[in-house]
């Protein structure tokens, strides 16, 4: 089902797992409109790239899947998938409704032809900007101080359609001279969890993941020790991730949508209304929830791909 040219720079395309589109999936692209009329008979499919295990990725999303059907009366599914391609070919193909991506794989999905609007963009806390960053991380006590010390090492890169698991740690490698094609032995694991956990179990030396699974997730989650993994360089802020719905519903569906994912996909709202008790963490588990934002918001995510020089940074 993927496409033949992949997303990944050439030597590391072969690293990627192939696709799986879960059952769950009851729709294909051929029975959504894609006019004004729109076709909503179906239940909707949301899904999400697969940042952790994916019953918790479901669990997390769970609250804000609740509050969409009580808004819609709409059925709602939750869809697994192995890796970013298979949330990005769903897109493309009209398999897909609603999706919570990384900002890297929206843009990608909107290059490839994805007939998709953003309409908001994930806050880890309440009154904060959109935004998170990728961490660089090796071992407590290892050698490696630095990005140029990832040299000759096994890296673990979470996909290659991941901003804060790939791009923008390709960024920091290159302007730190070190290739991540030929100066390291790259490992794709799937999820930013991955990445953290081989690096605490010595399966690569050095990696990379979002801020918050190596701050605090893991470690509330006891999978890691406080103290285990050290940061050993920070991104830039990365625009946040992206809640997207598919141009193929129709006009007052997608109005409804985009109501309640820009004003009440939020832990306040969400635990106001029974929907979630307690600290009410939700998308990846610790985040405040969602705000409305627009497409060229990402702008700056497309020119750090350009200065990558990433293949798939390219107009179609």
């Amino acid at each position: 089902m993927k496409r033949p040219t992949h997303c990944a720079m050439a030597a590391l395309t072969a690293v990627v797992a192939a696709l799986l589109i879960s059952s769950g999936c009851n729709h294909s692209g051929a029975d959504r409109g894609s006019g004004d009329e729109g076709d909503d008979s179906d239940a909707l499919v949301f899904a999400s790239v697969p940042s952790q295990e994916s019953a918790n990725l479901q669990q997390s999303y769970q609250p804000i899947l609740d509050m969409l059907t009580e808004e819609t009366g709409q059925e709602i599914r939750f869809m697994n998938a192995t890796d970013y391609d298979a949330i990005i070919e769903g897109l493309r193909d009209g398999e897909i409704d609603i999706a919570a991506v990384g900002p890297f794989s929206y843009v990608l999905a909107k290059w490839q032809g994805a007939q998709i609007t953003v309409v908001a963009a994930q806050v880890e806390e309440k009154g904060e900007p959109p935004g998170y960053r990728s961490y660089g991380i090796a071992l407590a006590g290892s050698p490696i101080k630095t990005l140029a010390d990832f040299r000759g090492k096994t890296v673990c890169f979470v996909d290659p359609n991941s901003a804060s698991g790939y791009l923008y740690p390709s960024a920091g490698l290159l302007t730190a001279g070190v290739n991540p094609e030929q100066d390291t032995t790259p490992r794709f694991v799937g999820g930013h969890d991955a990445s953290v956990l081989a690096v605490a179990n010595r399966k690569c030396d050095a990696g990379f993941a979002f801020d918050t699974m190596v701050e605090r997730q893991l470690i509330e989650q006891r999978q890691i020790q406080s103290g285990q993994i050290a940061t050993v360089w920070k991104s830039e802020v990365i625009p946040g991730a992206p809640m997207v719905i598919s141009n193929r519903l129709s006009p007052v569906l997608r109005q409804q949508l985009t109501t309640a994912i820009q004003q009440k996909a939020n832990a306040d709202y969400l635990r106001a209304n029974d929907f979630c008790q307690g600290e009410c963490g939700i998308a990846d588990d610790d985040a405040y929830g969602y705000v409305a934002t627009n497409d060229a918001f990402y702008d700056s995510l497309r020119e750090v791909c350009r200065i990558v020089r990433h293949e798939s940074c390219t107009e179609r």
